[in-house]
């Protein structure tokens, strides 16, 4: 196949189903030899089965791309290692992580176990850091060897994760800490030819359909905004060549829109040049507040 990704090589976690899947489509539509990861489990996490990345590797050899499939487990260091490995010994090298696979357990705050606090972290954070670490750890080599590679990170955050939602504490902190890891990668990782950016899709996914069916409903007729498709030519972009200059971002999509978030940055500030007194910090920091912009709202509060 041709097209902007021709020749480059990509790993896609969480590759089985929803947004995973369209990246993975995607990314081959546009001449990527895929690795197509996905464990193949249930929208809560449970269960296993290789059947849905072998699908989505079958689906892209015949439409005449290029794919294996994977079903490793991409939270454990050593799986992530053999699955950056098997884009190197399939492939020849490795260009592009995609870093999807997730699930989740919503909770109210109260209502949320610590076995379910470890699991959505586990899947999201530790499933981003770990494949993230083992192919930098590639990259690096490369570059000490004098063979930089236009290396690329896509990474997925989430609203929940910058705005917060209600139900939603332990995704929405594993989705804060995908966005920060984002932005200390790319830095770390700049050195080495590497991009690092991160999306935040809003689309028709398991994880979105349930809880938010009326807004993810597929229209009777005409564009469909919610389809997980439209959130993947950006991807696509992100990892081709052509995004040398954009890293460290976080871009949110939604149909056709495509939006550039802007993250924590210094506001309003005074400096007393002493220490504080306990009873004069209310009025000074309500003036502050007075001053800054204000947060936008959490998904789902009230009034």
């Amino acid at each position: 196949m041709s097209g902007i990704l021709r020749g480059r090589v990509a790993i896609v976690t969480g590759a089985g189903r929803g947004l995973g899947r369209e990246h993975a489509l995607e990314l081959a539509r546009q001449g990527a030899a895929v690795v197509v990861n996905d464990l193949g489990t249930s929208g809560a996490g449970e269960g296993a089965s290789a059947g849905p990345a072998e699908e989505v590797a079958n689906a892209i050899r015949l439409a005449g791309g290029i794919a294996v499939a994977n079903s490793a487990d991409v939270a454990d260091f050593a799986a992530a290692q053999r699955l950056v490995q098997q884009a190197i010994d399939t492939f020849g090298s490795l260009d592009i992580l995609v870093n999807n696979a997730g699930f989740v357990r919503d909770r109210m705050l109260v209502n949320t176990t610590e076995a379910e606090w470890e699991a959505v972290l586990r899947v999201h954070l530790t499933g981003h850091f770990a494949p993230l670490r083992q192919a930098a750890a590639y990259w690096r080599a490369q570059a000490k060897a004098g063979r930089v590679r236009a290396a690329r990170v896509i990474n997925t955050s989430s609203g929940a994760g910058l705005q917060g939602s209600v139900g939603q504490g332990t995704y929405s902190t594993a989705k804060a800490g995908i966005a920060a890891l984002t932005l200390v990668a790319a830095e770390e990782l700049r050195p080495y030819g590497v991009t690092v950016n991160a999306i935040a899709p809003s689309a028709r996914t398991r994880m979105t359909e349930g809880p938010f069916a009326q807004r993810m409903a597929a229209p009777a007729d005409g564009f469909d905004a919610m389809h997980p498709g439209n959130v993947s030519p950006v991807v696509a972009w992100l990892a081709s060549v052509d995004a040398a200059d954009v890293t460290g971002r976080l871009i949110e999509i939604e149909g056709g829109r495509i939006c550039v978030e802007e993250g924590w940055r210094h506001g309003p500030a005074k400096d007393l040049g002493a220490r504080w007194d306990a009873a004069a910090v209310g009025g000074t920091l309500r003036s502050l507040l007075a001053q800054a912009a204000r947060p936008e709202p959490v998904y789902g509060a009230r009034g």
